[in-house]
C-alpha cells in the first residue's frame, strides 16, 4: 500500500466499507467477535475483582485473535498496521452490525 492510498481515509464513515471489505472471510470475522468479547469479559473480570493484571492481557486477545483470522483465514494485512484507530473502531462497529443482524454473524 502506498503512502497516497494510506492518506485517502479521512474520516471512519468513508473506511469502514474498506474495512468490512477487509474482513470478507467469516472466521475471519468470528476471530475478531471472539477476540472482542473476551476483552469485554477480561475488562468486566478485572474491574469486578480489582485484578488489574488481568488488563494486560486486552492487547493480546483483541489483536491475537483477529491477526490469525487475517493471516491464517483472509490472507491479507491487517488494517490496524495502516489505521490503527479507524481499525479498533471498526471491530467495535463490526461486532454491533454483526449482533444487530446487519453483518452475518
Amino acid at each position: 500500500m502506498t503512502t497516497e492510498s494510506k492518506e485517502r481515509y479521512t474520516s471512519f464513515a468513508e473506511f469502514y466499507p474498506y474495512y468490512l471489505q477487509e474482513h470478507n472471510n467469516v472466521t475471519c470475522r468470528r476471530l475478531h467477535y471472539v477476540g472482542s468479547l473476551l476483552i469485554l469479559g477480561v475488562l468486566g473480570y478485572a474491574l469486578g475483582t480489582q485484578q488489574w493484571l488481568w488488563l494486560l492481557a486486552i492487547p493480546v486477545l483483541g489483536y491475537g485473535f483477529a491477526w490469525i483470522g487475517h493471516f491464517v483465514f483472509e490472507k491479507n494485512r491487517p488494517a490496524t498496521f495502516d489505521y490503527p484507530l479507524y481499525s479498533l473502531m471498526g471491530d467495535w462497529v463490526m461486532l454491533k452490525d454483526a449482533f444487530t443482524g446487519r453483518i452475518k454473524f
